[in-house]
């Protein structure tokens, strides 16, 4: 079977690497890929913004099987499309992917359904913002409704900067599109938990939980970007508390998707606080986590493939999957000024050695090949993802393979899991 996978991050081509271990895959095209994807499968160039060219590569190809990757094809109705034309593809429609593309739709979709989230308000105007602002208590949580790229929240110490904040979204000044509304939010206290489960529409199957580290610098400061670093344990979650948020998170939002014509296929990723009166949900996305997939994969023992092709069937409940016991961790090499301004077009040197690390596997997400030459390409450049028996031997291991690997400005955060290392001490 030929798998067509859309997209060009770490989250694809840990996908690639997935799916290309199923013996049922006989290739894998990835559209439009990076320089790292390209040496494992077919790259095609693509633009992911043009809905009637992704239609065109599909026509082309003919895959057995699609993989949505990143959310912005999601909240252009791709799977709409492909769906319509008689593809087999694994992601939510235009409509359940509001989830993740509106976060005034989820934030209204959690309360209708009583599923726990912070309070908040959704706001159209800078005067609704500062009416709203009254009722909430610094620090505040302002986000952009629409995608982001990981960048749209922005905890605010007072009103007055919250305000400024609203602002700067309805004025396009802090993401350069102008947002139509703004969600004010109550900040919680406690520890992020990135809870994936697969969805056929009706059954869900959790994946092992992860925890990212959305902040540029060490000990958790400076701006948030896409991702920084993720790692997954056994421990993470007590099999009670994982039952408990399939049976009021997931589920709910699952069914309730369904009873408001809107069924759910794909990745439900809900993003978590895990706080004295019990998880909030914080946010949905409606695909797979970067980098919490590279995390995830590498942890995977059974076939991806087929647990995908039961969610499109619908038969995802006949499913099992099993993983790897012990632990996994991530560690993104970013571009020096990101996620602000930075350099592309600089060599790197060192994968080769990276790779010889036990247990590691090094997922590119910015990177292109240029006369077998590869150089970077994106803010986030490399996903350098090991698993072991223990955080700590993952970690290590990643961390080695890291050391290996050089190109000009690399920057890396050194303290991905740290409050693990520091609870297992």
């Amino acid at each position: 079977m030929k798998v067509l996978i859309l997209g060009s991050g770490g989250r694809e081509h840990a996908l690639a690497w997935a799916v290309k271990r199923s013996p049922r895959v006989t290739e894998v095209v990835c559209a439009p890929g990076n320089g790292g994807m390209a040496q494992m499968a077919r790259c095609v160039p693509l633009n992911l913004k043009d809905v009637d060219a992704m239609v065109r590569l599909a026509e082309n190809e003919r895959p057995g099987l699609t993989i949505v990757g990143p959310e912005l094809p999601l909240s252009l109705g791709i799977v709409d499309a492909l769906q319509q034309r008689g593809f087999r593809v694994f992601g939510p429609t235009r409509a359940a992917a509001m989830l993740e593309t509106s976060k005034g739709f989820a934030k209204r979709f959690l309360q209708r359904h009583s599923i726990p989230t912070p309070n908040y308000a959704v706001c159209t105007s800078a005067a609704e913002v500062v009416k709203a602002l009254e009722i909430f208590h610094p620090p505040i949580v302002v986000k952009a409704d629409g995608l982001a790229a990981g960048k749209g929240v922005i905890i605010c110490p007072s009103r007055t900067v919250a305000a400024e904040a609203a602002e700067g979204l309805f004025n396009g000044a802090l993401l350069g599109d102008a947002e139509q509304q703004v969600v004010i939010e109550e900040f919680l206290e406690g520890e992020e938990i990135s809870f994936l489960c697969l969805s056929d529409g009706k059954h869900v199957k959790p994946l092992v939980p992860a925890q990212d580290h959305k902040r540029i610098g060490e000990g958790d400061t400076g701006p948030n970007t896409g991702g920084m670093g993720v790692y997954s344990t056994d421990f993470m979650l007590d099999p009670a508390m994982s039952e408990w948020v399939l049976h009021h998170i997931v589920e709910p939002t699952v069914l309730g998707m369904a009873e408001e014509e809107m069924p759910f296929a794909g990745v439900l990723y809900c993003g978590l606080m895990m706080t004295a009166r019990g998880p909030q949900v914080l946010e949905f996305n409606a695909r797979f986590g970067d980098p919490e997939t590279q995390a995830i994969v590498v942890r995977l023992e059974s076939d991806l493939v087929d647990a995908l092709e039961a969610c499109v069937d619908g038969r995802l409940d006949e499913v099992e999957m099993r993983w790897a016991p012990g632990a996994s961790a991530c560690v993104v090499a970013s571009s020096a000024g990101y996620p602000g301004s930075y350099k592309t077009g600089l060599p790197i040197t060192g994968l080769s050695a990276a790779v010889q690390v036990p247990g590691v596997q090094v997922f590119h997400a910015g990177t292109a090949q240029v006369g077998g030459q590869l150089i970077t390409a994106g803010g986030r450049v490399l996903g350098v993802t090991a698993a072991g028996d223990s955080i700590a031997e993952a970690l290590s291991r990643a961390y080695q393979a890291m050391g290996e690997i050089n190109y000009e400005g690399m920057y890396y955060r050194r303290d991905i899991a740290h409050r693990a290392l520091g609870a297992a001490k």
